[in-house]
């Protein structure tokens, strides 16, 4: 077996290990609901609809349907007639009445009329349900509905014209209750939690700070003209400036834009070109000084950047430069009603922005944790289920991506592994769509609504960048990606809403101390999760990962599936048995270790001595080096 990077496998199977994710699961279907006919089809409009309910864990419901006998006769005329246009009997046109016997005999390697009854208790089923459950109990399924008795052993007792009782199972979408908190009207202010982030840098405040008092600075003619310019002093200067030739004398004058008259100089460090506060310094208000100084490799002028020139200046006055005091008048001169605590308060947070970015994945973690104690939902298995399939598939992928023949890959995909590994990922997937769930109800009850402006500005940025990478844009849905771009921005919006709101505990963590590399994987984690909300254009990039993952996927599907007929047997007894894993064990670890620790219990990836070990042996792999 391959060695598997285990870096790049926590990418993929640790999806939801760590930071909350404004858009945390990619599972959730939209609860948009389908229109439907206002009678079924096998109901005549003078017969009422019939159903009883009964909740079961995990959002699931068993419905009883009660149908009438004259529901049971249409749905068996239906399946002869159909059954008739398909088959092909000696004396009977296709499409002609043909009596039921006939039919039944004719379809005998098909099961004959108990096959015939199969089809038509599925009929009942598929027809009824949804119409049942949307309109007689107001919920919303999801996946597959099965049948607690299999249709083929109903249908040894189905007597179509007679009434018949249906027994199905089904997941339904679930409800969310808010929990209690003493003295709070809405449950999700307030929240409380804590995060790690580097230190703040107060450096750049201090600085930030000191050239707002130096906006500020009042100047004061020197009086006496011998006065010799120093550090923090101003002086008004003419500037003649030359190119400088090899030996360090005057060249090709310089072009009018680098010189000039009557030009304020502030003698301070790093506010000019290399040389020329050094060259002023001294001098006196009457004297001509020639500076030579270095242009900023950066500059635009690509004629100049870098190069030495030589300036000739005239002083034509000095001025003692001093800094206002650090004061609520002073505050209230840079916006009236400032003080100084509200200017510091809105400094730190200005310098602090561009740091917030990096541990915004962190932050929003905290955020998503709190949430997820305070809320109430019944996950259904088949959201678990999707959801556990596709990052199974990812992990897959990245397995091959990473060197591992297909049939290696294939023969990990069973049953049995599946089952494993939905049991050790199914707290996250959750944790994950009850804070999905949570978030998407805290927009509609603060009605938070994106501008329309930024939804049209992220979707110019993403199809800008789009052709920036060379991507087309022609082929972009740009119906699904403002949809998603909206999804993503309004998340946004309400995690920073709880942010504000929210009562977090920050430890900043000396830089020896800090683990940057970690805070660097939660942001990318979190931007990676807005993305696929704001991808839609499902341009090359996405088509890559897409075609790369779809012979996995299949894989994966058709192991783990249940058949997708509208109506599908209860075979949860069915499923191979597993040893239980204790998915606790895994808590407390990192994403790379959890990842590793997962594949090891999964028998999917094999160890490997430390070739830095002194007891390490190379014999024992060398026919793996050979391969």
């Amino acid at each position: 077996m391959a060695r598997i990077s285990q870096l790049a496998l926590a990418a993929c199977l640790a999806l939801a290990a760590s930071a909350l994710h404004t858009n945390a699961f990619t599972a959730v279907p939209s609860r948009t609901l389908v229109t439907t006919r206002n009678q079924p089809l096998f109901l005549s409009s003078t017969e009422s609809k019939s159903s009883s309910l009964k909740r079961l864990p995990e959002s699931a419901v068993e419905l009883t349907l009660h149908i009438p006998a004259a529901a049971t006769s249409a749905a068996y005329d239906k399946v002869l007639s159909e059954v008739s246009k398909k088959v092909s009997i000696p004396g009977f046109r296709k499409g002609a009445k043909i009596p039921p016997q006939v039919i039944e005999n004719a379809w005998s390697k098909n099961g004959g009329k108990r096959g015939l009854k199969t089809m038509a208790i599925n009929e009942l089923a598929g027809e009824l349900i949804e119409s049942a459950l949307k309109g007689e109990h107001d919920l919303e399924p999801i996946g597959q509905p099965s049948l607690v008795t299999p249709a083929e052993q109903l249908a040894e007792s189905f007597t179509p014209g007679e009434e018949l009782d249906l027994v199905l199972k089904c997941d339904v979408w679930p409800e969310i209750q808010w929990k209690q908190v003493e003295g709070k009207e809405k449950p999700y202010v307030g929240l409380k939690g804590s995060y790690k982030r580097k230190p703040f840098n107060q450096a750049a405040f201090d600085a930030a700070m000191r050239d707002l008092l130096e906006r500020y600075a009042k100047l004061e003619q020197y009086d006496d003209a011998s006065h010799a310019l120093t550090t923090g002093d101003a002086c008004k200067v003419n500037m003649v400036g030359y190119m400088a030739t090899p030996d360090g004398e005057k060249g090709e004058p310089l072009p009018n834009a680098a010189s000039g008259d009557d030009v304020e100089v502030i003698l301070g460090e790093g506010r000019y070109m290399e040389g020329l506060v050094e060259g002023l310094e001294g001098g006196k208000v009457g004297e001509t000084k020639t500076v030579k100084v270095r242009f900023p490799a950066a500059l635009k002028n690509k004629e100049l950047a870098g190069k030495e020139a030589i300036f000739d200046v005239e002083i034509l006055s000095a001025s003692r430069r001093s800094l206002p005091e650090l004061t609520d008048e002073f505050a209230n001169q840079v916006r009236e009603g400032l003080t100084v605590d509200l200017l510091k308060e809105e400094l730190r947070k200005a310098v602090d922005s561009q740091d917030a970015q990096e541990y915004m994945g962190a932050r929003n973690a905290a955020l998503g944790k709190a949430l997820s104690e305070i809320i109430d939902v019944e996950v259904p298995d088949t959201l678990v289920t999707n959801q556990a399939r596709e990052k199974y598939a990812l992990m897959m992928t990245d397995m091959r991506d990473n060197g591992m023949a297909d049939e290696d890959i294939k023969k990990m995909i069973n049953p049995e592994n599946f089952i494993k590994y939905k049991d050790i990922e199914k707290p996250d997937i959750v944790r994950d769509f009850k804070i999905s769930m949570a978030v998407d109800e805290i927009a509609r009850l603060e009605n938070i609504q994106v501008p329309a402006y930024q939804v049209e500005e992220q979707i110019q940025s993403l199809k800008d960048q789009a052709a920036k990478d060379g991507q087309s844009t022609d082929d972009m849905d740009n119906e699904q990606m403002r949809r998603k771009v909206e999804s993503t921005l309004e998340r946004r919006m309400v995690y920073d809403l709880l942010a504000d709101e929210a009562d977090l505990e920050v430890e900043y963590v000396n830089e020896d101390e800090f683990d940057e590399a970690l805070m660097e994987k939660l942001a990318q984690e979190s931007l990676q999760r807005e993305q696929e909300a704001e991808q839609a254009s499902e341009g090359k990039q996405q088509d890559d990962v897409v075609a790369t993952a779809a012979v996995v996927e299949e894989e994966v599907s058709e192991t783990v599936t249940v058949q997708d007929s509208a109506v599908s047997t209860d075979e949860s007894e069915a499923n191979p048995s597993s040893e239980e894993i204790d998915a606790s064990k895994y808590d407390g670890m990192d994403q790379e270790e959890k990842a590793f620790n997962i594949l090891k219990d999964l028998g999917m990836v094999e160890l490997h001595a430390d070739p830095d070990s002194p007891d390490f042996d190379p014999s024992l792999y060398a026919d793996e080096e050979e391969d």
